[in-house]
């Protein structure tokens, strides 16, 4: 008996008929991401509930072509974690970058975006937003790449062109 099986021995996958039914629906309705759909089929095959079909992780492994240790890492965080914690990203705080950006500087940043720009300026550019960040002390230092990708999550920064706020206006055919 190898390793991989007696992981799929520990942590069982019982799944009640609401949950089935919301990873079917997650399965076959709308658009969602690849890692989500992977590990909604993960549990469907692994659920050894009356209904599931109760397959071992090298059986699910190879139907899905992913690897064991997907099968075994999902299986454990559903027993350990829970249903709902399968499908969100968390941030890892061991990461090797942490966030530059939490939630308070990002809210300062995006207020800073939608303030007037700097005297004799049309708009903010993320240059000069790179260097107001660091003199408001908002964070101790940061590119204008990741300013522009922190923005890049809202809707309303006055950086790019269309801030999404009104409708374009369709041009005349000619």
């Amino acid at each position: 008996m190898t390793a991989k099986q007696t992981a799929a021995k520990k942590y069982v996958v019982k799944l009640s008929d609401e949950e089935r039914a919301r990873l079917t629906t997650l399965i076959h309705k709308g658009k969602h991401r690849a890692g989500q759909l992977v590990k909604a089929r993960i549990l469907l095959k692994a659920d050894a509930s009356g209904v599931g079909d109760g397959w071992s992780d090298s059986e699910i492994a190879a139907a899905l072509d992913i690897s064991v240790n997907t099968v075994a890492r999902t299986r454990q965080q559903l027993v350990e974690e829970g249903f709902e914690s399968v499908f969100i990203r968390k941030h890892s705080a061991a990461s090797a970058r942490p966030r530059i950006f939490d939630g308070a500087s990002e809210a300062k940043l995006i207020a800073l975006a939608c303030s007037d720009p700097p005297k004799g300026r049309a708009r903010w550019t993320l240059k000069l937003m790179e260097t107001a960040v660091v003199e408001l002390h908002i964070v101790d230092r940061a590119s204008d790449n990741t300013i522009g990708r922190t923005l890049k999550k809202t809707f309303s920064s006055r950086t790019f062109k269309s801030n999404g706020s009104s409708r374009r206006t369709p041009t005349p055919h000619s």
